[in-house]
């Protein structure tokens, strides 16, 4: 495997990618294997659009970017993009104007949402939260790149995206959207469950007869709900997922 300086021992590219040859670099014209061996190495990133040069891994022949070595024919890549710049094995891989970058189909199964800026799949198409531009954000949880990151992104019922891998260590500790605190999952069971223990659970006789003004995250509506320590049910749409507006005050 060719390491990420560029002192090649074999063909199959770097741990990120598998490719024929090395980009030369035109911040610095040294040669790497792709452009995240480049930034994990440099304190200054890559900008793959304005790669004009490759280096074969097989002969070593330095040319102009292209599919296959001019010398000895290696293939390069399976995939091949001219504006990337990327090689890779085939992963029905696609180019998309919108994104500005490759993304990974196959293509008929994705749209581009022109307010999302964003590819999304089929069966999203009307049926998603549009939030302008929101790929272009960094991810809420480990607050790195989602745009052009490798890693799958995850779009969730209020439009807003995470990291897949994100998404998962946040179902760990929660169930709530970190920037708009939306419920992320379908709770209707867990919330049929809160209501059973709540009527288990019957307040003191001192604060039987208090109410509370609640925010709902889920719905966003406003209402007067009674007081309950283990959670205020929402009146419009029987979440939990609340918050507190006023304070607790008895009923006349």
């Amino acid at each position: 495997m060719a390491s990420c300086t560029g002192e090649a021992s074999g063909v199959t590219g770097c741990e990120h990618y598998t490719r024929g040859c090395q980009l030369r670099a035109p911040c610095c014209c040294k040669f790497y294997t792709c452009r995240l061996c480049h930034d994990n190495k440099e304190a200054h990133k890559m900008d793959r659009f304005k790669v004009t040069q490759v280096q074969c891994l097989n002969c070593k022949h330095i040319q102009k970017a292209h599919q296959t070595c001019e010398r000895c024919s290696t293939v390069f890549g399976e995939y091949y993009c001219g504006v990337c710049h990327l090689y890779d094995k085939n992963k029905k891989q696609y180019h998309c104007d919108g994104c500005g970058i490759c993304r990974i189909g196959p293509k008929e199964d994705y749209e581009h949402c022109a307010k999302c800026n964003l590819c999304l799949p089929l069966s999203l198409k009307g049926n998603h939260k549009c939030i302008e531009d929101v790929s272009r954000q960094d991810c809420p949880i480990c607050l790195e790149d989602m745009h052009t990151s490798r890693v799958c992104t995850r779009i969730l019922p209020c439009g807003h995206l995470l990291h897949s891998t994100c998404y998962k260590a946040l179902l760990k500790r929660g169930y709530r959207c970190p920037l708009c605190m939306r419920s992320v999952l379908d709770m209707s069971e867990h919330w049929q469950l809160l209501d059973e223990e709540v009527a288990r659970t019957p307040m003191p006789s001192d604060y039987q007869n208090m109410t509370v003004e609640i925010l709902c995250n889920d719905c966003s509506s406003r209402s007067t709900v009674p007081f309950h320590v283990l959670g205020m049910k929402c009146g419009s749409c029987n979440s939990y997922n609340t918050t507190q507006e006023g304070k607790t005050q008895a009923q006349p």
